[in-house]
């Protein structure tokens, strides 16, 4: 009886702590921890699209102070089944916490009673065990008003039968993790959330355990961040790869983007520069893709050197599914984007950078330059005007000190991918336009990875080909995040000239915080003319353009400089104005 009812304030004790716990949960420090190493066995049984998780991690207290709560989270399609520390179990809670850092829109939290207090910079080794399903979930798109497809083609991850792709952190959290709350309908939020998650983890590694799949003696390949997995024992069979025991994935850093699993049942076609691997019945999707590629060869080498090594694509099966890039990979459907998917992938096996903002900025700077080859330099610049609208709201002011951000998120330092992917590529098209196709090819010819070891490096190169300043514009651009520039017409004075020409001379204004050489053109019946204009930020400049006949309207920018805003570009002139 005594032992019982000793049982029972036990009992109660522990509930009492744990409630508390939950009470206080809203001032837990949930970036406290830092999963420093994973060593996870993975258990995928696609029929069912379930995934189970057994291994260890190891969690860094990266706060100041000595902690003995630790928060872990999980998809909220998944379950916690086990905790222990050194063998033994402890206490942990768990309960939903909202946050658009997974698809479903919400995690599994688990609320974690250390043995005792991890000091700062310590670490603490985890036993863990968690399982449920994997199924295609849009819920925090649609939530906020997406349409279905298009939430769909988005958020494409899942386990299924025939094929299997999870992206990490920022779609699903397959693997935990310990975030404060992200909300795609309050601005930046999930940036910021995100680009603290990637920066705590940067240092990270995991090294995944794949059993063979769940009734199925054949194993389809299966890639962990673009890189295959492979077993212990594996053989050829009738043509069909056949694995005996477990697969293992290297042990890898964590990427800038997210930790990807891939099991899909590829056929691989094989040509010079690039190796497209492809879904059942998408042969010809697959070598149409091949074709183009070995068709943008040559422009690639023009500006960035031969191929290194060739570049790798993957098909995905929804033909409208966003193209995502796992390491060395680009996952991608095969029809309807070889041409520009293509240039992206010969890019990177061409040129190496471990720096993002060169690496992904000049991969997508490349897809406007073949743009501009097929159609001309007004489809190049309406394809960057498709991924302004990205990086203009990663723009948005977030909750940190404004001298903060700008270091933050400026080109060298960002972790965001609209940043360094979208916003890169026009930071690389508008140093095109002011030193040229020649000295930028020249800078780029020069640039060695292994001596690239300060920020400066690559706008020394780009100096020594020009005689022009460009302090301004890296401080600006790429080493600052200064915001965006916005330019007006202040004004505009036309007068007839003794040739009968008009010579106008127009004042432009840059409201913004940025500075850019920005086109003038003055616009007249039959035609039109521009010049270049530096306008630095918070500036005025002003320029005198010719036209053989009477100016009608003045437009700032053609869409090659990103601007905070475009609806005060213009500038119609009177024709009293012309008659003077």
């Amino acid at each position: 009886m005594k032992s019982g009812k000793m049982s029972g304030l036990k009992g109660f004790a522990l509930l009492c702590v744990l409630c508390a716990s939950v009470v206080s949960g809203f001032s837990l420090d949930r970036e406290a921890f830092t999963v420093a190493n994973y060593d996870l066995s993975l258990q995928i049984e696609p029929d069912q699209h379930r995934l189970g998780v057994r291994g260890k991690i190891t969690l860094r207290n990266d706060s100041p102070t000595p902690l003995k709560v630790a928060v872990l989270q999980i998809s909220s399609s998944l379950g916690w089944r086990s905790i222990k520390a050194g063998d033994k179990p402890v206490q942990f809670l768990t309960q939903p916490y909202a946050s658009d850092i997974d698809h479903t829109g919400a995690l599994s939290e688990a609320i974690v009673t250390l043995p005792q207090p991890v000091a700062p910079k310590g670490t603490i080794d985890l036993e863990i065990g968690y399982e449920g399903v994997i199924v295609l979930d849009a819920t925090r798109l649609t939530r906020i008003g997406t349409p279905d497809d298009a939430a769909e083609s988005t958020d494409w991850d899942q386990i299924s039968p025939s094929f299997t792709a999870v992206r990490g952190a920022g779609y699903v959290a397959w693997y935990p993790i310990a975030t404060e709350s992200a909300n795609l309908s309050e601005g930046n939020s999930l940036f910021e959330v995100l680009a603290r998650w990637k920066t705590r983890e940067a240092g990270s590694k995991m090294h995944l355990k794949i059993a063979p799949l769940s009734g199925n003696s054949l194993l389809p390949q299966v890639f962990f961040n673009g890189v295959r997995c492979y077993g212990p024992t594996m053989y050829e069979s009738m043509g069909v790869t056949r694995t005996v025991g477990s697969l293992f994935c290297l042990n890898q850093p964590l990427l800038p983007d997210a930790p990807t699993l891939m099991i899909a049942d590829y056929q691989v076609l094989e040509r010079p520069a690039i190796e497209v691997r492809y879904l059942r019945g998408h042969d010809a999707a697959a070598a149409n893709f091949a074709d183009e590629a070995e068709k943008l060869v040559p422009l690639i080498t023009e500006w960035f050197g031969p191929q290194r090594e060739k570049a790798k694509t993957a098909d995905l099966p929804d033909p409208n599914a966003a193209p995502f890039e796992s390491g060395a990979l680009l996952l991608t459907p095969l029809a309807g984007t070889a041409g520009l998917a293509a240039a992206h992938q010969l890019t990177h096996a061409a040129f190496l950078s471990f720096r993002p903002w060169i690496e992904e900025g000049l991969a997508h700077f490349a897809q406007a330059l073949y743009l501009e080859r097929e159609r001309g330099r007004q489809a190049a610049l309406d394809y960057m005007g498709l991924h302004r609208a990205a990086f203009t709201e990663a723009e948005k002011p977030t909750t940190l000190p404004r001298s903060e951000d700008e270091v933050n998120r400026s080109l060298v330092n960002t972790t965001s991918e609209e940043l360094y992917r979208s916003k890169a590529m026009c930071v690389w098209w508008m140093l095109r336009d002011m030193v040229g196709d020649a000295a930028l090819k020249k800078a780029l010819a020069a640039y060695r990875p292994e001596q690239d070891k300060e920020p400066s490096y690559l706008q020394r190169l780009i100096a020594a080909e020009t005689p022009r300043d460009l302090e301004w514009f890296f401080d600006d651009w790429v080493y600052r995040d200064r915001g965006l520039p916005d330019f007006k017409v202040e004004s505009a004075f036309p007068r007839k000239a003794m040739t009968n020409a008009f010579i106008v001379t127009i004042t432009v204004d840059n409201l913004g915080t940025a500075g850019a050489e920005v086109p003038v053109i003055v616009k007249f019946a039959g035609g039109e003319v521009s010049k270049r204009l530096e306008v630095r930020a918070k500036d005025k400049a002003t320029i005198r353009i010719e036209t053989p006949a009477a100016p009608q309207e003045i437009v700032i920018n053609d869409g090659s400089v990103p601007e905070s805003d475009l609806s005060n570009n213009s500038f119609r002139i009177q024709e009293t104005d012309t008659a003077k």
